[in-house]
Formats: structure tokens, sequence, C-alpha cells
């Protein structure tokens, strides 16, 4: 690859170009998430394949509701009495945050089989069978919590146990997702209470009444706590949260509610009650990355109320690999500590019209030093957004002329392969991002110096053969003064304006 430098007396200039854009998938959050990742054969949720799919997977699309951002929501005018009234329904033992190791998952290929299920209690709140039921599909709270039964033995409920038995099946290639209740493997077939499916690609609810594997009609999968994202240090969603009572009524994006306390009764909370950690609540430093990416959740995301229970519980996979104290310390959190927040429907907040779309231009290589405009632009329409460039990845310092300016110019310290990202953002709508790649290479660095009656040309960088050429003007024509390996030649000092250029391999 050429790089070529303008060389009057005094200096070099680079010339450089553009090269043809990349998309980029990127979250709601800003993560870059790289190519969709392949499932080939049912994969368990506590693997390692399991943890690169999912770091690869857009779980619902960036303004869904579990994706939202509400850390700037306003509080219910009645915030303090519901959560004086989840408090006194639990007893004094039991009035902490508590992280439940419950919902499992498995991720299947888009070739999986189908299989019948029978729907045993709900039947007509339930999307039909079959369902693509993988033979290892597991059942809520195996294998951390399920001593030493087997996969098959735990299907099976051959302790019999009972409980809730959710289970969740995940086809990322086709983004479709299935949840149950009471999921339970008799003789050869599967059955359940009842059986929801949901689209990851679409913010579409269950109908109106319905309930589904929870009792508030939402997903499970997408409130997980999952061990790929604590190890990358952010949950980037809100939790699915239990209290001990709800009443009669539900709220977006709830479908279901589970009581026989009158709707009238406001500072019970509804099914899809959201509630916040406070701001001000501190995250001591020395607690485990875990707790510490569940605390950033809840203020950032929040939760929502999905079930009755007799905890002030979230869910957390039932992973194997959690490391023993990973969530100790978040029994220490009161429910005081928490705050409930007024919620957006389907067509407000992040889902309301008007959100702006960042374009951060094409890719392009560039060389050290050198300031490159960059060719970015924000579509929007009402108030102007916050608009912000920023390094996501690179191997050196980069410098922004002005990070806030869509067109700004950036300049480089180092070679090597790097992504820039422009952010658009106006504290109602989810955030919109793009990003680009720049090459940059050490390419050629030439300098002039007098050396007794004649001038040095010397470079570095680049690959030979060089190439040695002048002109009269910057834009040529271009004579041929020396082709070779060497590093460096002298010139004869005329007493005309010259200029220089070196080129390389």
């Amino acid at each position: 690859m050429t790089r070529f430098f303008l060389l009057p007396c005094v200096g070099a200039a680079l010339v450089w170009w553009p090269a043809p854009l990349r998309a980029e998938r990127i979250n709601h959050a800003g993560r870059i998430l790289g190519p969709a990742l392949t499932v080939n054969r049912p994969t368990l949720f506590n693997t390692p394949e399991a943890d690169a799919i999912l770091a690869s997977l857009l779980i619902f699309p960036p303004n869904n509701p579990w994706n939202e951002d509400i850390s700037r929501r306003p509080l219910l005018t009645n915030s303090e009495a519901m959560i004086a009234r989840i408090a006194s329904d639990l007893s004094s033992s039991r009035r902490t945050l508590r992280a439940f190791e419950e919902m499992n998952f498995v991720l299947v290929p888009d070739s999986q089989p189908m299989v019948p299920i029978q729907f045993v209690d709900y039947a007509d709140e339930s999307d039909p069978s079959p369902y693509p039921i993988p033979s290892n599909m597991p059942v809520e709270t195996w294998p951390s919590q399920t001593g030493s039964l087997t996969l098959e033995e735990w299907q099976r409920d051959l302790s019999g146990d009972g409980g809730d038995r959710h289970a969740i099946i995940v086809r990322p290639g086709t983004g479709h997702l299935w949840e149950m209740w009471q999921a339970k493997l008799v003789g050869a077939d599967w059955q359940a209470s009842n059986g929801a499916k949901f689209d990851l690609n679409s913010n579409a609810l269950r109908p109106a009444g319905w309930t589904s594997g929870d009792a508030a009609g939402l997903p499970m999968f997408p409130a997980l706590v999952r061990y790929d994202e604590c190890q990358r240090g952010a949950v980037e969603h809100a939790c699915r949260i239990v209290v001990a009572k709800t009443r009669r009524a539900y709220i977006y994006p709830a479908t279901h509610y589970a009581s026989t306390i009158p709707a009238t009764e406001t500072n019970v909370p509804a099914m899809g009650q959201r509630l916040r950690l406070k701001s001000s609540f501190v995250i001591p430093t020395d607690w485990t990355k875990e707790e510490k990416a569940v605390l950033a959740a809840l203020k950032k995301y929040g939760a929502l109320v999905a079930d009755n229970g007799g905890f002030f519980s979230i869910s957390i996979t039932p992973d194997d690999r959690w490391p023993a104290d990973a969530f100790r310390h978040l029994a220490t959190v009161g429910i005081t500590n928490f705050e409930v927040v007024q919620t957006t429907g389907p067509t407000e907040g992040p889902r309301s019209a008007g959100a702006p779309v960042a374009n951060a231009g094409a890719d392009f290589t560039a060389g050290i030093g050198v300031p490159v405009p960059l060719q970015g632009f924000v579509a929007f329409t009402g108030a102007a957004p916050e608009v912000r460039w920023r390094c996501y990845s690179g191997p050196g310092p980069v410098t922004f002329s002005d990070a806030g300016l869509t067109n700004s110019a950036v300049t480089f310290a180092a070679p090597g392969v790097y992504t820039l990202m422009l952010s658009a953002e106006d504290t109602v709508h989810t955030p919109s991002y793009d990003a680009l790649v720049v090459t940059v290479s050490a390419g050629l660095r030439a300098s002039l110096a007098l050396s007794g009656t004649q001038l040095l040309l010397s470079w570095s960088g680049g690959s030979p053969p060089f190439l040695v050429e002048n002109s009269a003007s910057p834009f040529g024509p271009w004579h041929q003064l020396y082709t070779g390996n060497d590093d460096h030649i002298l010139l004869s000092v005329g007493e005309s304006h010259s200029f220089y250029r070196v080129s390389g391999k």
C-alpha cells in the first residue's frame, strides 16, 4: 500500500482516501456485538459456547422495555407508600434483596426438530405446540440447585420436588423464544401448564389478559442475570423481580395479573411495575464484579414486577460456574433502597416518534500524527441530541479536535486498527450508535535537512522499493529522481522552489 508525501522544504502532508463502509451490529448499550454466531447443536446456558453466542445476540429491539434506560424517569407520587407496602408484606427476615438461582435455558439451531407438548392448565392462553424441545432442555434450578440428580432425573421430577419448573428455549437464528411453566417429561412426552412464544426481533406482547411462563405475561429470558454478562462487568437489561403481593392490575409491558387484591389498592404494586435502585445507593468498591454489575443495572434499567412469591428476589441463572460468594452481599440491600418509577407505554419514552439516528460515515485508512476529517452525521426531529465521538477500541491514543461535533477531525498516535463510535442521545429515546473502522499505518515520514551544500532527504516507514520524485508544483508533473531500497538521498540545492514526494510499496 502506497503513502504519498508532498515536501516543500519545510514539511510533509499525507494524502488519504476513504474505504468502503462496514456495517456494525451495536446494541442499546453501545456494545458492538460482532457477527451473529450460528448455533449448530443444542447448547446449554452454562457453557463457553453459549457465552459466545449470547455475546453476539441482540435480545429484543434497542427500544424494548427490557432494554429501556429508566435512570431519569420520575417517581410515582406514591413511591414511598408502595415500597413500604412491599416491605410490610414480607416477614422482617426477608426484607432485603435475594439473588435466586432459578431460570436456565438452552440455545437450539434452526433445524431443531419440533416436539409436541401437552398443556394441562392454560391451554387456551398458550401458543400451540409443537416446540423445538431438545433432549437436553434444562428445567428450572438445574444444575446448581438440584444436588446430585442428573438432568433427565430432574426433567422427570423423580424426587417429587414440584415447584414452578420453568423451561426456556431460545432459537437465535430465527430470533424466537419459547417459555413454559411446570414443564415435565412424562414417559417419552413433555407436558406443561402453559407455553408462550416470543419474537426477539419485535416489541409485540402477549394478548391482553394472557399469562405466559411468568404470572405477569412477560418473557423471562431477557430478564435473567447471566454468567457471560457478569464476566463482562455489565448487565444490560432490566431484571425480573418477585414481590409477596400484587394487585389485580397490569401495566405495560405486562399482560396478566394474578391476585385477589382489588386494583383500587394502588399502594400494592401491579404486574409490570418498575422498581429502581436509588442513585444515592453507594455500591461498595470491594463487592464482587457480579454484584456491581447487577446493582448498576438496577439503577439504570430497574426491575419489572413479574410474579408473587415469598421473597424480594431477582432471577439469576443456576450456573454452576458462579463463584461461591458471587452475590452474597446483595442480601444486605434493603427494600427501602428502592423506589418506584413512572413507566412508559407502548408509544412513549424510547418508543415515541423522532428518535435520533447516528451515521459515523465510511471506514477509511489514515497515517500517524495527521488530522483526518470525520464525515459523520445525525438525523433527528425536535430537540438536537447530544453528539459524541469516542474511541471504542484501538492500540493507541486518539485525539478528536472536538468530540461533540459530527464533522470533527481525528488524529492517531500509533499504527493499528481502531474502531470509532458516534453516538446521539436526547435523554428520551434509546441512544443511537454507529461505528467505523480506521486502519492506521506507520506510512512514510520524510524530512529535509541541509548537509553541507546539499539537501538530505530521508524517510522512515513504508516498504521498499522506494520512489523519489520532484516537481515545480504540488500538482505535478512529477519527475523520477531515484528508485531503490535506500532510506535517504542527497539533493542539489537549486534556486527555484521545488516539491518532493516519496512513495513505497
